[in-house]
């Protein structure tokens, strides 16, 4: 029961804190640029603000184009509650849910693409084909990041009912570094990869731009309003926070609970003054270029998978 309140604490914690991701990142861009910048916590205001608002929907739009915000919120909330959180297991894992998690991710992608493809518009089409694309680059080298970390677990004798997020991303990755296991630290360069990709971040994607003809995630969710897109802008944060913590899985070992959890929450927030520093220190890549990039980071995790398999 206690380890239920804990999670359910940093559960709770989680999703208040996921807006400050995106506030973060744009405090740091403003630094670079020698501005003042937004408030860090401008994603609030926005969504407290759109949410009392109406929304505005086109004739030729369906049921679907409403339905895609709130199922990619609700999908985005159910894959949160699969991680482990500063070090607490989920009280929800179970064997494999690590495939629950990324399918349910997909889900999400799924119906933005859906609500993007039912306005009938081609510049949302066209951002909509590009994240499809990029997904489904993306989603291989995903997996191959788990197996890899699956396959360095069996070896050093953790059971196998327990390959689980929580199990694998609850301080495992750190201490078999200190078990012989350096290749494993490949994937937190993959990781950052996904990341970047999975968010439609710099240098895969410019969030601030207004180029429809460069745009990806944000040329998607152009005919949203209201509370339709207060509920895109959060499942956002939330994606944001779902990366930024299996980045902390990869990184923080296992220490008491609350060192655990201050250190989870520490390189979270650092993740998000890291993708500020990316998006201020360069360019968005050529479209042609970006999958390059995924297999780079899908070559990084085979190469690991590989080194586990063959020890």
């Amino acid at each position: 029961m206690m380890d239920f309140l804990l999670y359910l604490l940093q559960f709770v914690l989680a999703l208040l804190l996921a807006p400050l991701l995106p506030g973060i990142i744009n405090r740091v861009k403003a630094k670079f640029a020698g501005r003042h910048g937004k408030p860090v916590l401008q994603l609030y205001y926005d969504i407290a603000k759109l949410v009392r608002k109406g929304e505005v929907i086109s004739d030729t739009a369906t049921w679907v184009f409403t339905a895609g915000p709130v199922i990619a919120l609700v999908t985005a909330v159910l894959a949160l509650a699969l991680l482990p959180l500063g070090g607490t297991a989920s009280p929800f894992a179970f064997h494999g849910d690590f495939m629950l998690c990324a399918y349910l991710l997909g889900m999400g992608r799924f119906a933005t693409v859906l609500a993007a493809l039912d306005t009938g518009s081609p510049f949302e089409g066209m951002g909509a084909s590009r994240e499809a694309l990029f997904g489904a680059i993306g989603e291989p080298v995903l997996f191959l990041g788990f197996l890899a970390l699956i396959s360095a677990a069996s070896s050093l004798g953790v059971p196998a009912d327990g390959m689980s997020l929580s199990a694998l991303f609850g301080g495992f990755a750190p201490a078999a570094w200190l078990s012989g296991r350096p290749e494993l630290m490949l994937l937190v360069f993959v990781m950052g990869i996904l990341l970047l990709v999975e968010n439609c971040r710099i240098p895969v994607d410019d969030p601030n731009t207004h180029l429809e003809l460069t745009m990806i995630h944000e040329v998607m969710v152009l005919d949203h309003s209201g509370p339709s897109l207060a509920f895109i802008l959060y499942g956002a944060a939330l994606k944001l926070w779902i990366f930024s913590a299996l980045l902390a899985g990869l990184l923080v070992p296992q220490l008491p609970f609350l060192l655990q959890m201050l250190a989870s929450l520490a390189v979270i927030f650092a993740a998000a003054v890291i993708v500020g520093v990316i998006e201020s220190v360069m360019a968005r890549l050529r479209m042609h270029v970006v999958p390059a990039l995924i297999g780079l980071a899908g070559a990084a995790a085979a190469f690991v998978l590989i080194l586990t398999l063959v020890r």
